[in-house]
């Protein structure tokens, strides 16, 4: 099997199928697109997500805390606890779990959650450090996102920019062969733009406005948010390629490797479906707290297109992850 998130076809065959014991307090439980679970506790429900980070070497205590807290926005709800687990194989040093520690234990700071518990473990089962974290947030029930409300034109949106995390990943990892050809400037821009990973801000903005749908954008990038939210809401989508925003350092990085930006990893954007009449305020007010928000298509009956160049192309169910071809030049 290809390196990377399961296919979501056989997500669905052999690991959604086989999830059969419901209980009622579920209000959201695994499907394709749907970033979180959640459980109803009265006035508030709890929301859950949990993600590994498998990648990156470099920074991941940071973005372990920040991948899973994202996926917990996407409900408007507020990150409170994580659980982290660590797996680390035995050549690991002490340093190396300490740093991992000081990374995450900022990133918490940075978004004010709590490190609640965990495990770690030294274990000859991996051959690099494999890091998972489980969230737990809150949402008052009457504020979550409402699918069911989708209807025909109304705007999909994306916060920040296309391939944030990739980028940043990809400059990290691959820097001996980056930097000759894009210099040490661009290099440590397309590095930093890490400090644009979490997306708590916008969810939290998003969820107090009233929005019908948020997708965290991660493996498979925009196209593979944009088919997976489709999937989830049982609506078409129509997104129209230059509208997409995009560094200048992403699009020179995935050119000199030959990948297709628009299906790499993207933590650190929002994909939002949101009624044409709150785009306004959605744009307000993400722009107080200095997040960039762009339009890029609009909800049609069936089917997800992408049109380039005036021509309309399907987008196709995501497969591998953009970053792991970009990563084998390293290999």
């Amino acid at each position: 099997m290809e390196v990377g998130k399961l296919p979501n076809e056989i997500l669905e065959k052999i690991v959604i199928a086989n999830i059969k014991n419901k209980r009622e307090e579920v209000l959201v439980r695994a499907a394709v697109g749907e970033d979180t679970a959640i459980i109803d506790f009265g006035e508030d429900v709890c929301v859950m997500s949990t993600d590994p980070i498998t990648g990156a070497t470099k920074d991941i205590g940071r973005l372990a805390v920040h991948i899973s807290c994202n996926d917990v926005a996407t409900s408007g709800a507020e990150p409170i606890g994580v659980l982290l687990t660590i797996l680390a194989p035995p050549n690991t040093r002490e340093e190396d779990l300490e740093e991992i520690m000081k990374d995450a234990g900022r990133a918490s700071e940075e978004i004010n959650v709590e490190i609640v518990g965990g495990h770690t473990e030294i274990t000859d089962a991996v051959n690099r450090i494999v890091i998972s974290t489980t969230v737990l947030g809150k949402q008052v029930r009457e504020k979550l996102p409402n699918s069911k409300a989708i209807k025909d034109g109304d705007k999909v949106l994306i916060t920040k920019y296309a391939g944030i995390e990739g980028t940043s990943i990809i400059a990290k990892e691959l820097e001996v062969l980056l930097i000759d050809k894009i210099g040490k400037e661009k290099l440590d821009i397309a590095k930093n733009m890490d400090n644009m990973l979490s997306v708590v801000k916008e969810g939290r903005i998003c969820g107090e406005i009233g929005v019908h749908y948020m997708h965290d954008i991660t493996e498979g990038g925009v196209l593979g948010a944009v088919w997976e939210a489709s999937k989830a809401t049982g609506k078409g989508i129509r997104v129209i390629e230059e509208l997409i925003p995009v560094k200048d350092v992403t699009r020179e990085i995935a050119d000199i490797l030959g990948i297709d930006l628009y299906k790499l990893i993207s933590s650190g954007s929002m994909l939002i479906i949101a009624s044409e009449e709150k785009v306004l305020k959605i744009k307000q007010e993400l722009e107080k707290v200095n997040i960039k928000s762009t339009v890029i298509g609009e909800i049609i009956d069936k089917g997800t297109i992408i049109e380039k160049n005036g021509r309309n192309y399907h987008i196709q169910s995501p497969a591998s992850d953009e970053l792991y071809k970009a990563l084998a030049f390293d290999k």
